[in-house]
Parts: C-alpha cells; structure tokens; sequence
C-alpha cells in the first residue's frame, strides 16, 4: 500500500479545517460532518480551539482511497502560529493550500507560497467557498496565475483542456504532446511531483460540493516519494497526551521503526542518547490505535524519547535548518506570588519544548522569565494554556520588539581564563554575513596547534549559549563565528575552562567592533476607500515605511511596502477608526533590517555591557600563584598566542620558544604550589630549567630494567562523594531539589562501577557540620561508606587514609579540589579529576550495558 503524507494549509479563515472535515466524511473516516463554528470538528480538538474557531495546533488524520494510505496534516491558519505550520512542512509529501473565493490571495497566503517553495512541497490548490456571492472562477484563476505562479492550472475542465495546458507548463509533457504521443496520468503526475504544474480546483467544502472529485484527482495525481532502506526519521512536533506523557511526532523517512527498537540520537545541548520505543501510535484528531510497527511514509508518534526536539533529524535523516519565521515579540512574564520562580520556569520549558518558536529567556540576574513569541493572539492562547496545563494565571507585561544584533566589520576577539591550576585561550574571528544568514561555526585553527577534541569542544560551546549583543543585550545573529587559534595546557585544561575562554572572546570580540542594532520588519498590504489614501500615507511616511504605488480597484484602493514591526504592531485600530471599519491591513514577517531609531532603543533600553557580570568581555590571567583579572581593552597586551588574523598563525622561532619557556619557568619557581605540581610532571630542576621542556626519547620498559613500585593488596579508589555530585551536573540538579536523593543515586553508581572496576572503593561523605556526629564506616553492598565525624572534613579524612594506604597499595583519589590534589600527590596517590572519573564510569556504564545486550 502506497504512503502519502498530505498536509492542508491556508490563510486564516479560507475554510481549511472544513476541507479537511469534508475528505475525511466523505472517504467515511468520520459519520457525521462537524463545523468549526459549532466546536465540533474532528481535527480541532483542543478546547482553546473550539472556543476561538482556530487551529492553533497541527493535528493528523488517516484515510484511506483504494490501495492508497493518506495521512492528512491539518495546520494552522493564523499568521501567530505560523511556525506549527513550518515545522510541519518538512515532512510533506504533498500540500493542499486552500484559497477563500471570495478573497483571493492574501497576504499570508504569500508567506505560505514561500514556505512550500522553500522546502520543495508539490502543492494543489482548492479554492473553496465558491458558493459564496462575489467568488469568480476565471478572475481566481487570473489571480493565481498573477501572484502565485503561472503554472497554475484549472483541473476542473476537460481531460483534453488539461493535457494541453499542462504541456504549456513542462517541456517533457511539451515533448510529448507535440510529437503526438499519449500524455498519460502518470506523467502530469510526475509533473505536478517535480513542481512543474499546480492543479487548481473549485468548490464549497461547507456542502462538499466538489469533494469527490478533488479526492479521485488527490488519488490519480500523487505518486509516493522513493523511501530509503536504512531507517531515518524527521521529529516535526512535540505534544503531552491528558495523562503528561511525552509524544514525539514524526514520520518515516526511511526503513522502519519497531516497538521496543533502540534509538540513539543527539539531544539539543549534544548529548548523545540510546532509549528504547515504548509505544508506537497513529492518531485521527484525540483518537489513536497501537501498532507494533511503523513503515516507511507513515507518520506517527513514539513515547520513550525524553531529549527529541522539532526539526530534529534521527538516523540516516539529517536535522532541518534555520526556521524561516521567527517570534517578533518579547514579553515579562508576571509570576503569582504563590509560585516559586524557578517551577514556573520550568512550566514554561515544557511549552517551549512543544513549541520551538516559544522563545524562553531567564534573566538570572533579576530572577525574570522572558518569553518571545509572534503576537497578542498567541499570547491570549498562551495564558489559558498555561491555566488549563498547570492551575495557575500568570500574567504579561512590557510587550516589546524582539531586537537582535549584529556587526559591522569583522574582529577577532580573544578570551583567555588562567585561574590557579586551570588554563584555556581561545581566538574567535567574528565576521558579518548577509541579513537572514543568522550564525554559522567554523574552525580553521590547525589541529597540530590544538587538539581536535579541544576544537570540537569550542564549536560545542559557541553553539550551546544564546550570545548577546553590547548594545542592548539582545541576541546576536547573522555572523560567522570562526576558531582561528587556542591553547590548552597538558595537565590544567578541562572542558569548563574552554566554556570560559569562548563565551569571553565573543563578548571580547563585539566589544572591539561596531555593532548594529537590527530590529524586524513586516510586508504590509492596506486595503482602504480611496478617500483614506491621503491619511494612509501620511501614517506610513511617520512610521518610517516604504511603499509602493496605490493600485486602485473601484472604491477601494491598495497599498503595498514594508515597515518596521514597532510601528505597524498597532495600526489595525487606527485603521478601522479613520474608514469606518471599511479598511483592513494584513502584515506578514519579513526578517530582520538595521534598526531605523537605534539611538532611542539604546537609550530606553538602558543595558550596561560592562555591567553584565554573566557575559564578561574581561579575561582571567594568572600571576605569582593567583588569578587576576584583565579588562576588555587590555587583553591584546597579556594574551599568550599572537593575533591570528595578521601574523597567519606562523611558527614560533626557537628563540620565542626558549623566551617563552623561561617565563614559565619564572612563573613556577615564585610559587611553592606551582613548583610541587611543576616537578611531579617534569622531573626535578636542577642546573639547567630549560632542559626539563626538551623532548626524551620514550623509553620501553620491556627493554630497559625499570624498577616500577611493588604493591600489595588490592587498589584503591577514594571517591570525595559530594564534590562529585556538585561536578556532575546531572548530580547537581537532584541535589538542588533533594540532596539525599543525589547522595544515593552516586552510591548506586559506584556500586556499578566498583563490581565493573574490581577495586576496593572507599565513598566519604562529610558529616563534618553535624552536631555529636561521630564517624561513621559500613559496608553497602561492595563498597565502603564513610560519613565524618564532627569538625572532621572528607577532605582531611582522605589525607589521612591515603597516607596511610599508599605505603603497600596503589591508590587514587577522585575529587576536583584544588589543594586536596596537592596534598593526594604529595602522600603518593594519584588524582582523577570529576570530569575524568565521569568519562570512566561513563566507559564503564556503557561496558555493562553492552555486555547485557550481547547476551540477549
């Protein structure tokens, strides 16, 4: 059986929800034909749906016609949920956008053209009312042709009317036409497929008249998509069912997904994950049925995914680029004073993940949740969702333009972040691209210069973080953002000092150019009596609007042009009071242009760069044993790589070499800490320092009689248990809502790891601050649990074992404390950072679990 995926799309109000109504009565999918204007539709299940007369949300239906299985995507029609619709186009075999008879092409029905055209979607057109007084046939067909495409054809006529329009439309069906060969089905449908050709048809989906024919022709004309053998999937949405759980929708681009089947995939943040395909459900409106398996084109919805996002590629299927349209709104949300500030963002995280385009922003500085959507319509939604989801009513204020940031020239900005026993310097080129290009990574720094895992690290991280701009803190776009040059040292580098070093050359880096406010734009068309013209353009010349020419059709009169969205967000209210509600504007995003009162939105916004402590353009550089901090503007003068931009990264001579060396050598020998950790790696200095940088030839210990230390006994792991749940971010976040949950979590971890590792595992908890606490050592399970006594740290605990155990056994500490390290070396043990003891019980974790699955 064939698979098609059919999506229905149109401007607000053209009667899409009743189309789709309408197929699914009359292919006996439903009994009974439902209205919108009675809240009563099959597809517009949501109660806010109903209410309003509105889709909101993409909701999916199947039918069936003969050996064909259709899948029929109803989306929204208002401009404010604009990206449900988008987010649901690129898993489109075919599009029905539908056309009001008795308005025509609208201004967002543009928007829609340009969508389908952007993500390649055959379309067929339905103009529906065509029972309605005013709705012509032949001007329709006129308009189409004008604003759409010429290619647009009445499918309404004559087999033979149809064959030659179509041959005028593509030079294979010409061909074949001219050389008096047959035009079968079968090559307008490849015609129709390849976007050559745009059937047009006519109708009133309210009393299906011209239904059946528009299903036989949607039959006849669609041909399935070649499907791939190996299995990739497209996640086009994300829903919670009445009882909360989490539904990932997507479709089958390739191959087939099984009940119970493992999918390993990328999280938004990049995290790798493997879970398991708990159900599998294909849904018609709020109804669904199981299904073990589903095949290539079919769309369904899978629960057991916990990390999918929208756009989201899995398997063989790679992820969607940029969205085309983008929230232009920014509002403070006003939180009950019952509610915690962080559950409520938590609340809001939940929406966001259903909805992309919801943009949360938390300001932690003032404890504020931000949120960034298209409009008021929206945001009236918003507010009964979040009543109906959660039991609460929060409220909006300080509805502003969404701004964003850009540069002028390009720069490269540098951030270096050197506190005691850490070290990172990273170089970012920053370079301006065209409008609409938004941000692209790149590295073209040399892998002999830095690691590629340090490389990738920093492409992580400049992806990870939304980064603002220096103007108003809005967030930057429309930039390349390069990683020229980076160091790292041997043993002080870890993966948080790059986060560090990246985020400050950024910030460094916008802060040495000129940035450039920019702000977002809508494409306008006012219609009016022509006595209002004047009016018109008086308005739009104030607010800083361009426009074309009126055109004038009878009493009424046309405007067309763009203008900035802080303008026109208001204007339909003057509009309606100066025509006498004859008038009408309808405004559709156009992206985003250099702002036209950027001096004003500076000033009102009122945002202290310098002042922004969480995103510092200030580097952290290291003297005589302590980090100090260097400004902005200073960091050229201290950093350690030369600028890579003018000296093209070139090799240092042996004498900078040399020169180099021994201002590290000064640096150890002015700090007593610094030159214990200095001489346990490199050997003891004694006449020359320099010669502890040269290279030895490694040594075989096969062939050399190297007296390595004699151990007895097992070995031992000491493991400082709440400095790893405080370096284990996942660890942290249960410790912040129930530390005794994060303390068992890590025991059950290393009970796992101990019987993987086969090491004798001591875990030491501090219990230092607990009044008449006296230590306290049991055994769990295969571990050994130790709670200090009063006044008694873990750390001092640890100090004392390890100098005691690393006499007869070989012995390592896992912890991230600074002078805890010190003195672990200095008894002879050897220390595992956090970050490294993860990766091994990571290593570990995987081991077994591999293991179990070999078994299977």
């Amino acid at each position: 059986m064939k698979n098609i995926t059919i999506g229905i799309t149109a401007h607000v109000d053209s009667g899409k929800t009743t189309l789709a109504e309408a197929v699914l009565y009359k292919t006996g999918v439903i009994r009974k034909l439902g209205r919108v204007d009675n809240g009563n539709s099959a597809l517009d299940t949501n109660s806010i749906e109903r209410e309003r007369g509105i889709t909101i949300f993409s909701s999916q239906a199947e039918f069936k016609v003969d050996d064909v299985r259709f899948t029929l995507l109803d989306t929204p029609g208002h401009v404010d949920f604009s990206s449900e619709t988008e987010r649901t186009m690129c898993v489109l075999d075919y599009a029905i956008l539908v056309i009001s008879g008795t308005d025509g092409v609208q201004s967002h029905t543009h928007t829609l053209w340009k969508l389908l055209q952007k993500y390649e979607v055959p379309v067929f057109i339905f103009v529906n009312k065509m029972d309605l007084i005013g709705a012509d046939k032949s001007v329709l067909i006129e308009k189409l042709q004008s604003k759409l495409s010429n290619n647009c054809i009445d499918f309404s006529r004559t087999a033979n009317d149809i064959v030659e329009s179509s041959a005028s439309c593509s030079e294979s069906l010409m061909e074949k036409y001219l050389s008096d060969e047959a035009v079968r089905s079968e090559d307008i449908a490849n015609a129709i497929r390849n976007r050559e050709i745009f059937p047009c048809f006519f109708g009133s989906a309210l009393k299906t008249d011209g239904i059946d024919e528009f299903i036989s022709v949607l039959y006849e004309y669609t041909v399935e998509p070649k499907r791939g053998e190996n299995f990739g999937a497209k996640v086009f949405k994300i829903s919670y069912d009445a009882k909360g759980t989490r539904l990932t929708h997507l479709k089958i681009m390739g191959g087939q997904l099984n009940m119970r089947d493992e999918i390993s995939y990328n999280a938004s943040d990049g995290e790798k994950k493997s879970e398991k395909i708990s159900s599998i459900r294909f849904y018609t409106g709020d109804k669904f049925r199981n299904a073990e398996t589903a095949f290539a084109g079919e769309v369904c919805a899978v629960t057991g995914l916990t990390s999918t996002f929208a756009g989201q590629g899995i398997g063989s299927i790679k992820n969607s680029e940029r969205a085309y349209i983008e929230p232009v709104m920014t509002y403070r949300v006003i939180i009950p004073d019952e509610k915690n500030v962080y559950d409520v963002l938590k609340d809001m995280r939940r929406l966001e993940d259903e909805d992309p385009q919801l943009h949360i922003v938390w300001n932690e500085q003032n404890r504020e949740v931000h949120i960034q959507l298209m409009g008021s319509i929206q945001l009236e939604v918003l507010t009964r969702e979040i009543s109906e989801k959660f039991g609460y009513h929060v409220d909006f204020c300080d509805g502003a333009v969404a701004y964003k940031e850009t540069i002028r020239f390009p720069v490269e900005g540098v951030g270096h972040y050197e506190p005691l026993r850490h070290y990172a310097e990273a170089h970012i080129l920053l370079e301006p691209l065209s409008t609409g290009s938004g941000l692209v990574y790149d590295t073209s720094c040399s892998e002999d210069k830095l690691d590629r895992n340090w490389q990738r690290l920093i492409l992580t991280h400049l992806s990870e973080k939304t980064h603002i701009g220096v103007l108003t803190g809005s967030p930057i776009t429309d930039m390349k953002l390069t990683l020229v040059a980076g160091r790292a040292h041997l043993k002080h580098t870890e993966g948080g000092d790059f986060r560090q070093a990246t985020y400050r050359a950024v910030r460094q880096g916008l802060r040495n150019t000129e940035s450039v406010l920019l702000e977002p734009y809508y494409e306008y068309e006012l219609e009016i009596p022509v006595e209002n013209v004047g009016r018109a353009l008086a308005d739009l010349q104030y607010m800083s609007a361009e426009f074309d020419s009126p055109e004038t059709v009878g009493e009424m009169s046309v405007i067309k042009g763009t203008a900035p969205v802080s303008e026109l967000n208001n204007y339909q209210k003057d509009v309606i009071a100066y025509t006498r509600g004859r008038g009408r504007i309808s405004l559709n995003m156009c992206g985003y242009r250099e702002c036209h009162n950027a001096e004003k939105v500076i000033a009102e916004i009122g945002y202290d760069c310098d002042g922004d402590i969480e995103n510092s353009a200030d580097s952290i550089f290291c003297s005589h044993g302590a980090g100090y901090n260097v400004k902005w503007n200073e960091v050229y003068e201290h950093m350690h790589l030369p600028i890579a931009t003018e000296n093209n990264e070139c090799e240092d001579t042996d004498e900078q070499k040399s020169l180099k060396a021994s201002k590290y050598i000064e640096k150890v020998v002015s700090d007593e800490e610094l030159m214990a950790i200095f001489e346990m790696t490199y050997g003891k200095i004694n006449r020359e320092p320099n010669r502890a940088f040269k290279k030895t030839k490694a040594v075989n210990i096969e062939d050399k009689n190297i007296r390595l230390p004699k151990y007895e006994g097992p070995d031992y792991l000491l493991v400082d248990g709440y400095n790893i749940i405080f370096s284990w971010d996942d660890l942290k976040k249960i410790a912040e809502e129930n530390l005794d949950a994060a303390r068992g979590e890590l025991i059950n971890r290393m009970c796992n790891y101990q019987g993987y590792a086969g090491c004798e595992l001591i875990l030491v908890f501090d219990a230092y601050k607990v009044k008449g606490k006296h230590r306290e050592v049991e055994k769990y399970c295969n571990i050994n649990l130790v709670y200090t006594k009063e006044s008694e740290t873990a750390d001092t605990y640890i100090e004392r074992v390890t100098h005691t155990l690393s006499k007869n056994h070989r012995v390592r500490v896992a912890t991230s404390d600074g002078v805890e390290q010190i003195i672990i070396l200095g008894n002879g043990a050897m220390r595992i950072s956090a970050s490294e003891f993860r990766k091994r019980w990571l290593a570990a974790e995987n081991a077994i679990k591999e293991y179990i699955s070999s078994m299977k």
